[in-house]
């Protein structure tokens, strides 16, 4: 790790973020394709068991696939879950570059504050008031 380096900026960091999520929920996608394709294998073997009677194995097989297809629920479960946390990484990011733009408008709202002056802003519309009638007076 370099020293020297400079601190990646929120986007940079989100964008790395999401680029290894997606490889991670591309990564189990590709077992879960895999253990799919032993389940239909493991299915098949156990009909043709049962077809020649060997009830032994068919139960062993049965279990085989049951503990199968409790790795791909898991495995979907994990999916389900990098997805969600990209998702929330990216709300965040959104989020923050919200607040820096209300910060932004903030600070032009107190600058034009600053400048008007709301008392002084309303003795001039007195003033103005009092010169306005004295001219309809004359």
């Amino acid at each position: 790790m370099n020293i020297f380096a400079k601190k990646p900026t929120a986007k940079e960091a989100l964008r790395a973020s999401k680029r290894e999520m997606t490889n991670a929920t591309r990564g189990i996608e590709k077992e879960i394709g895999a253990l799919q394709l032993e389940e239909k294998r493991l299915v098949t073997e156990i009909k043709r068991t049962a077809k020649t009677g060997n009830e032994a194995a068919t139960k062993i097989l049965a279990r085989q696939l049951i503990r199968l297809r409790q790795q791909i629920s898991n495995l979907q479960g994990s999916r389900a879950q990098m997805r969600g946390i990209a998702t929330h990484t990216q709300a965040m990011c959104a989020n923050t570059a919200v607040a820096t733009g209300m910060q932004g408008a903030t600070k032009a709202m107190a600058a034009m504050n600053k400048q008007m002056a709301p008392a002084k802003q309303a003795k001039v519309m007195q003033e103005f008031q009092r010169q306005s009638a004295q001219m309809d007076m004359t």
